[in-house]
């Protein structure tokens, strides 16, 4: 019996889709003040009178072939700022196999990154808010959701594809 061609190919790209997008790829907080309800004290910008940095991240699930995680930090109720790493794109190098990581805390409103961690795009803030790299919680306190897009990447000089992602609530500033 010969298979259809349509069912072949739809069975092809079905394969093909599972493995290249993993279903199973999950983070939490590594530190147990991040509770994804409510910032922690102090995690918001400099403007703001805080020192953020981004929270410690438990990323797991991570196929074999991934060597970064690239982290979207996004600001949701402020549109500029909503998508696409609004408040920055940090990324972490990582040992291929790894299947769980922790990613480190890094400072916010620079682009001096330790080792292994480089700002893949720095936020795209303007005017009084602007800094370099991650820009930590801005809103003033009014109550803005705030959250992160996680990426286990195939990283190759400056390019990257991802292969994997999920995402988490940081809470609300």
């Amino acid at each position: 019996m010969q298979i259809p061609k349509i069912v072949a190919v739809a069975a092809a790209f079905v394969l093909c889709a599972g493995t290249a997008f993993a279903d199973d790829l999950s983070v939490r907080f590594a530190d147990s003040t991040w509770t994804g309800s409510k910032i922690p004290a102090g995690q918001h910008c400099a403007k703001d009178g805080g020192k953020g940095a981004t929270p410690a991240l438990i990323v797991s699930g991570i196929p074999a072939e991934a060597n970064a995680i690239i982290v979207e930090f996004n600001d949701q109720d402020f549109n500029k700022l909503s998508y696409d790493g609004g408040h920055g794109k940090i990324g972490f190098m990582i040992t291929p196999g790894q299947a769980e990581v922790t990613l480190p805390s890094v400072p916010g409103g620079t682009d001096d990154m330790p080792e292994g961690v480089w700002v893949e795009k720095k936020n795209r803030a303007t005017g009084n808010w602007y800094t370099e790299g991650y820009l930590p919680p801005c809103s003033g306190g009014r109550s803005h959701m705030y959250t992160a897009d996680v990426y286990a990447v195939v990283k190759n000089g400056d390019d990257y594809d991802e292969i994997a992602d999920t995402d988490i609530r940081l809470g609300r500033y």
